[in-house]
């Protein structure tokens, strides 16, 4: 275990917040993308990874240079920085809270597929009995650990998660030359292309991954001589992120696509694997949706928490009393599809494309503090980075305006 543990020390904070980034709502967007368009916005997906790459570093080189977090930056140095800072905060949790009910139904109804599927004879497993037995465990995990604690749980998950989807990709991968014609960009002629794209976006270069890098580094003890290792931490964090959600796009365009059924409900990602590839495949497959969507809840259910203390300028302490019931209340939202029912799929996908909205916003104010030369203490930010930020911004005005039309269209 000493190579693993000399690995996580390295490229920790990245895993964790990989966690966010694969599990259910990515899972879910890219076979969605898979199955409606095969491997035609794969263009999507490359160029959001790249600009996830440039903000990662840059959120992480402002924490680092000046010890301090991204939303108390926000906060103290930027006009009106108090406001723009709660219009982050506000936005986040409400995003959050909406992905995490369309995970928790995601998992649970491909979980009761799954069982009837062995099990003939029964309903499956209860998508209620299932939610509240994997909030128990987690809350569990929350009421006694710290930060190293989850940080080893996510990473395991994702090496779960890399197998699952890898191995579910090499049974049913498309055609070389369609991956390849995927990455001219184009935007399909249909009624949710535009929704698919900016959830795409969302779920990739997602705000909450910055803002939460910031903390995520700082409770990793992270300092200025981790400078190194945070370009490396980056780049292995979303180096796993495009292989891992390429090949979920790849097992949903091999399959889904020539048959001309896009994913529509939770049931939709695992049904056709059966005939195609057997149960062997539709097992691994929804087991790597069951790790990626616990993955992705644990940093969820911390958003809350952590973003509120660390706005209050207090010190992370995972067993304060607040902290525990600010994560249980989270857990319990997560209960809402399976008592009452949804649409879990669209849920996410619009949560997701939701999140694609604050895109500007976390751009303009990282740009803003790294010009900040009296914050930086003599830093010198890469200009590749500042470039890379400018890039990012013109991308997600763009990527804004394709989730405001996404969203108003399913109005």
């Amino acid at each position: 275990m000493k190579p693993v543990k000399r690995l996580l020390a390295l490229v920790g904070p990245g895993i964790f917040m990989m966690g966010y980034n694969i599990g259910t709502g990515s899972v879910t967007t890219m076979a969605s993308a898979g199955s409606r368009y095969g491997m035609a916005l794969s263009w999507t997906l490359v160029l959001s990874c790249v600009f996830t790459f440039v903000l990662m570093v840059a959120y992480g080189r402002f924490t680092l240079a000046t010890g301090t977090t991204s939303l108390q930056g926000i906060r103290r140095h930027i006009p009106g920085g108090a406001f723009i800072a709660m219009i982050l905060l506000v936005g986040l949790i409400i995003g959050e809270i909406a992905a995490l009910m369309g995970i928790m139904g995601i998992v649970t109804e491909l979980f009761q597929v799954w069982t009837q599927y062995f099990f003939p004879s029964t309903a499956g497993a209860e998508p209620l009995v299932t939610s509240i037995i994997l909030i128990i465990g987690l809350y569990v995990l929350i009421w006694v650990g710290v930060y190293t604690t989850f940080e080893q749980y996510v990473s395991i998950l994702i090496g779960l998660v890399a197998a699952c989807f890898i191995l579910s990709m090499i049974m049913v991968i498309p055609a070389p030359e369609e991956i390849l014609k995927g990455l001219v960009p184009g935007i399909p002629k249909e009624e949710n292309a535009q929704l698919i794209i900016a959830g795409m976006v969302g779920t990739t270069l997602s705000p909450a991954v910055f803002v939460m890098r910031s903390i995520v580094l700082q409770a990793k003890g992270w300092g200025r001589e981790q400078l190194d290792n945070e370009t490396r931490d980056a780049t292995v964090s979303v180096a796993l992120m495009f292989f891992l959600s390429l090949a979920v796009m790849a097992c949903a365009a091999g399959t889904l696509f020539p048959q001309g059924r896009p994913v529509e409900n939770a049931i939709d990602m695992v049904t056709t694997l059966e005939p195609i590839a057997g149960r062997f495949a539709m097992t691994i497959f929804v087991f790597g949706i069951m790790c990626a969507g616990l993955s992705t809840v644990f940093p969820i259910v911390l958003i809350a928490p952590w973003l509120i203390r660390d706005f209050q300028g207090r010190q992370q302490n995972t067993r304060d009393p607040l902290f525990r019931v600010l994560a249980g209340i989270g857990l319990l939202a997560a209960l809402t599809i399976p008592i009452f029912g949804g649409r879990p799929v669209f849920l996410l996908i619009a949560s997701q494309a939701f999140q694609a909205l604050l895109l500007p916003l976390t751009t303009i104010v990282i740009i803003y503090l790294l010009r900040r030369d009296d914050l930086m203490k003599g830093h010198q930010v890469p200009a590749w980075v500042m470039w890379g930020c400018w890039a990012t911004l013109l991308f997600s005005l763009r990527i804004s305006y394709d989730s405001i039309v996404g969203l108003l269209a399913m109005l």
